[in-house]
Parts: C-alpha cells; sequence; structure tokens
C-alpha cells in the first residue's frame, strides 16, 4: 500500500506527487502513454507574474523564485507587447494596470515586431517580466523527484472504479488494483468524473477549450528575440516557438472533457484578428492542436482536502495557469496534508480551498 495515489499525470498532478514524496510513499496514475499528454503538453509555456485573479497572483508569485533558481531555473526572456487599435482605447488602459504594462510609442513596437500594422495599430504597452518557461524540463524534473524518493509513475493507467475502504482507497485500472492512505485527483477535465467515481460530490468543474495554430515566421522574419503578442482582451495571441509563431484565437469554448482537437473555423477567426493587427498575411497553417483549461465555477483555483472526505485532496481547476503556479500549489497540497502551515496569506489558503464551493 502506498500513502498517496495521485490520479493525472499533467503539471498539476506530477508537482504534488513531487512535493508529498517527501512525506510518503507516492503512485501517480496517468491514462495517456506519456505525463502532461492533454492540457499540459499543449500549454503556451509563459510565466507572467501578474497574469490571474487575486488568488492565483499570489501562487504566481510564491512561484517565482523556484521557476528562476531551482535545477538552474526554467525562465528564459520573452516580454509581452499589447497592442490595441482606435476603438480599443478603454479597454487598452483598463489592461496597463492589471498586467503591470507601460505604454510605449507605436514606433517602438513596431521596432520590436516590424511585422505591426501602422493603419490599424493605435496604442501598445510592453514590459519584459512575461518569460518562457520550459514546461517539459520541469515536468521531468518533479517526474524524477518522485522516482528518487521511491515512487511510482504508472502511465497508460486509466481510472475504472474507485472505492473508499477502511484503509483509505482503492483504485482499479485495467486488471491492477492500488491501495493508498489519500487520494489526490489532479485529473484536470476529468477531475468531477474522477470524485463520482469517489462518491465524493463533484465541484462544477468547466473545461473550456484553447486553440493554437503554428504558422511559419511570417515574411521571412526571424522571430526568435520577438516577444509574445497579445490583443486587448485576449481577443488572440501570438508567441515565437522554434522559429515559427504560434498564433492562439483565445477562445474559451465549452466542451465535454476529452481529446481536444481545434476548430477550423474558430482557428480561422482568430487568425483573422491577428491579422488585423499586423501586414503579413497568414499563407499556411503547419500544425494546429487544442486543450482544455478547467475551471472551477469562481475561475479560482481548487487546492486542498474535501471537507467531507478529508482523505480525498482536491488539485484542479488550473485554468490555463497551471504551469506558473504548480510550484507554489503543489508546496501548499503538501503542507495541507502534511499539517504544516502554509507561507501563503490564509485568505488565500481559504478562497483556494475547496470548503468555499460546499
Amino acid at each position: 500500500m502506498t500513502d498517496f495515489i495521485v490520479i493525472g499525470g499533467g503539471i498539476a498532478g506530477i508537482s504534488a506527487a513531487a512535493r508529498l514524496s517527501s512525506h510518503g510513499t507516492v503512485t501517480v496514475l496517468e491514462m495517456e502513454e506519456a505525463l502532461g499528454y492533454h492540457a499540459s503538453g499543449r500549454s503556451a509555456a509563459m510565466f507572467e507574474q501578474n497574469y490571474g485573479n487575486a488568488s492565483t497572483v499570489a501562487l504566481n508569485r510564491a512561484s517565482a523564485q523556484y521557476h528562476h533558481h531551482s535545477n538552474g531555473g526554467y525562465l528564459t526572456p520573452r516580454g509581452l507587447l499589447l497592442v490595441a487599435d482606435a476603438d480599443q482605447a478603454q479597454a487598452f488602459t483598463a489592461e496597463l494596470d492589471e498586467l503591470n504594462l507601460h505604454e510605449i510609442t507605436l514606433d517602438e513596437a513596431v521596432t520590436r515586431i516590424p511585422i505591426l500594422n501602422p493603419e490599424t495599430l493605435a496604442y501598445a504597452a510592453y514590459h519584459n517580466d512575461a518569460l518562457d518557461l520550459d514546461t517539459d524540463r520541469m515536468i521531468q524534473d518533479f517526474a524524477k523527484v518522485v522516482r528518487a524518493n521511491g515512487g511510482r509513475v504508472i502511465t497508460k493507467a486509466t481510472v475504472s472504479a474507485i472505492n473508499k475502504v477502511d484503509h483509505g482507497w482503492q483504485v482499479t485500472t485495467g486488471d491492477k488494483v492500488y491501495d493508498g492512505k489519500q487520494l489526490i485527483n489532479a485529473a484536470g477535465a476529468w477531475v468531477d468524473q474522477i470524485a463520482e467515481m469517489a462518491g465524493v460530490a463533484p465541484i462544477g468543474i468547466t473545461p473550456l477549450r484553447r486553440s493554437m495554430a503554428r504558422i511559419p515566421a511570417p515574411g521571412g522574419h526571424d522571430v526568435t528575440g520577438w516577444p509574445m503578442l497579445m490583443g486587448v482582451g485576449e481577443c488572440w495571441y501570438a508567441k515565437p516557438d522554434a522559429g515559427k509563431l504560434l498564433v492562439s484565437p483565445a477562445d474559451a469554448d465549452l466542451m465535454v472533457p476529452h481529446d481536444a482537437y481545434a476548430d477550423d473555423m474558430v482557428l480561422a477567426e482568430g487568425l483573422a484578428r491577428y491579422e488585423e493587427m499586423v501586414t503579413e498575411p497568414v499563407t499556411r497553417v503547419e500544425t494546429n492542436w487544442a486543450g482544455l483549461r478547467s475551471f472551477a465555477p469562481d475561475k479560482t483555483l481548487v487546492l486542498g482536502p474535501d471537507p467531507d472526505q478529508p482523505s480525498f485532496i482536491w488539485c484542479a481547476a488550473q485554468g490555463g495557469y497551471g504551469f506558473q503556479t504548480a510550484p507554489a500549489a503543489s508546496q501548499l497540497i503538501a503542507d495541507l496534508v502534511a499539517g504544516n502551515r502554509s507561507e501563503l496569506d490564509d485568505e488565500i489558503v481559504s478562497q483556494l480551498s475547496p470548503a468555499r464551493l460546499r
């Protein structure tokens, strides 16, 4: 028997497993062939400390030290450039404060991204604090911690049944049964399904699709040093990636939990919004994909023991903030399980607690 069974091998599950592995034995169950297959494997891979609501920003800030320094650091410079047309002045001004940006001249903006269209570009703002995040290495480093502490990471392990027993939990995957004292639900878009299997009340998770297209470098430009480019209201964004450009319509369409894929019409609409602000048209989409970002009803992460079943621990509703919050979110899970006081403010811990949803 293991001390902790973690269901889900995305960044939420594997980081929680790594933190918990210093408090007992851990078994991670991931239904896919590899860790980080779904939402984690389809992340925009950015660390933007001021992005999110108050509790998310608190987790971001508490995670910053880890991102900058652990295992040599996971961050590299990128920057964020916000652009708006003449009709978006009010929304542009509001986002300056929200994202801690400073307004720059249109000439400065075009210097940073030379394909910006001077006929449609009316406002621009920038800061250096948005950073690229090495998401794959982070997942693998957390997995190494689990294994180094004697834990198991088991892939191709789809959960088919969960039973509450005297000693804790029994989790069935295929023809195997795993016994654990505590169960950590980090199953992403599937967390409510896992809860129902376990006889625990669901939290009302909402999986929303986010799509992405990879296009060739516009006009043959070297995009390596370009900042992330975002339209006001996050109605689209673009980010350099391995010499190409990733463009997202920033869609948020309600889905059932599944292996998500991009909708051609949604991509086309997002690419059209991007094209309005640049001089280079999109002539080819090389690849496209989608992931499901999972939200609680109040759009806040759900972290901690279920109030009705304390040995069932939620690590859910990351809502697209999974990687940037993972170091602090996983530490909070471990602190709550071990009975240690969190370094986060009590009010933030309360805002993240599953008890708020009961």
